[in-house]
C-alpha cells in the first residue's frame, strides 16, 4: 500500500535533532525522499540513516537558514538528488541568542535572568533570535516556492512557530515576537502562493520534549509549573508534532492554508 507522501520529496530544515529529525522519519515511512539541512553535520548524518532505514531515501547538507545561498542550495540538493521538491518543513530554530543547535539547554546557564527581559537584553541576542527563527523561515520558504513555482505541481509548506505566536511570554520576548511573526508569514505566504496550488501552514506545538527543553525537564520545580499550563499535564514529543506535519504535508490537509495547528495538550483550552 502506497504512503501519503509516496514518491515525495521533502527538504526539513532542522532536521537534525528534535522536531525536524522526527519529521523527516515520519515522511520516510509514508514514501518520501528527504533532504536533510543542518548545521550540525554529525547529527545529520544520523538522520540520513535513520531516513534510509524507514524506507526512504535522504541527503543531508549542512544549511545556516540565514543566508539565502544556504536555502538555495538545499533546494538545488533535492533537485540534484531527486528531481525536485514537494513539502517542506521549516523546522530549524533557536529558543534564545546563546541557543546551539543539537545541544542540552539546562537552564540557559550563561544568560543571567535580567538579560531576557526587553530592557536589559543584548540587542545582538535580540537580532540572532529573530534572524534564525524569522528571516530564516522567510528565506527557506522563499527559496522552495521558488522551485516550486517552477515545477508548476504545486506543494505543501509547513512552518514551525509555537504556542507563543499568540501569547506573550514575558522573559522570552525575542523567542515570541519571532514565532507570532512566522505565523504571520505564513498566513501572507499563503495568500500569496494559493494561485500556484502551495499550500502554506504552520504548527504551534506546546512543551515538546527536545534539546531545546532539557532545562526544564532537569529542573523537578520549572518542570511542575510548566505542566501545571498543561491540561493532560505531560510534554509532548517530537512524534506528535511530525505526525501534525505528516497530515499537513498530505492530500488529506488538501483544503488547508494558512492555518496554524496546535498540538499542545490543551494549553490553548483553558
Amino acid at each position: 500500500m502506497a504512503g501519503r507522501l509516496q514518491d515525495k520529496v521533502a527538504a526539513v530544515t532542522g532536521g537534525a535533532n528534535g522536531i525536524g529529525r522526527a519529521c523527516c522519519v515520519r515522511f520516510a515511512e509514508e514514501g518520501a525522499n528527504v533532504v536533510v539541512a543542518d548545521l550540525d553535520a554529525a547529527q545529520g548524518a544520523e538522520t540520513v540513516e535513520l531516513v534510509r532505514a524507514a524506507g526512504g531515501d535522504a541527503r543531508f547538507i549542512r544549511t545556516d537558514t540565514t543566508k539565502e545561498s544556504d536555502c538555495l542550495a538545499m533546494v538545488q540538493t533535492a533537485v540534484d538528488a531527486f528531481g525536485g521538491v514537494d513539502v517542506c518543513v521549516a523546522a530549524a530554530g533557536i529558543s534564545w541568542g546563546g541557543y546551539v543547535s543539537g545541544q542540552p539547554d539546562p537552564e540557559r546557564s550563561a544568560e543571567p535572568p535580567s538579560a531576557r527581559y526587553i530592557v536589559e537584553q543584548p540587542l545582538e541576542n535580540w537580532e540572532k533570535v529573530l534572524d534564525v527563527n524569522l528571516t530564516g523561515v522567510m528565506l527557506t520558504d522563499r527559496a522552495v516556492a521558488r522551485r516550486m513555482i517552477e515545477q508548476a505541481r504545486g506543494g505543501a509548506i509547513i512552518n514551525i512557530a509555537s504556542i507563543y505566536a499568540k501569547r506573550p511570554n514575558a522573559g522570552a520576548s525575542a523567542y515570541s515576537v519571532s514565532k507570532a511573526g512566522v505565523w504571520m508569514l505564513t498566513k501572507i505566504a499563503a495568500l500569496e502562493l494559493v494561485r500556484h496550488q502551495i499550500r502554506v501552514n504552520a504548527i504551534g506545538p506546546g512543551y515538546v520534549e527536545t534539546f531545546m527543553t532539557s532545562g526544564i525537564a532537569a529542573n523537578e520545580e520549572m518542570r511542575s509549573a510548566t505542566l501545571s499550563e498543561v491540561p493532560m499535564r505531560r510534554m509532548g514529543t517530537s512524534l506528535e508534532i511530525a505526525n501534525t506535519a505528516l497530515f499537513l504535508a498530505s492530500d488529506e490537509a488538501s483544503y488547508f492554508t494558512g492555518e496554524i495547528l496546535h498540538p499542545d495538550g490543551g494549553y490553548y483550552t483553558e
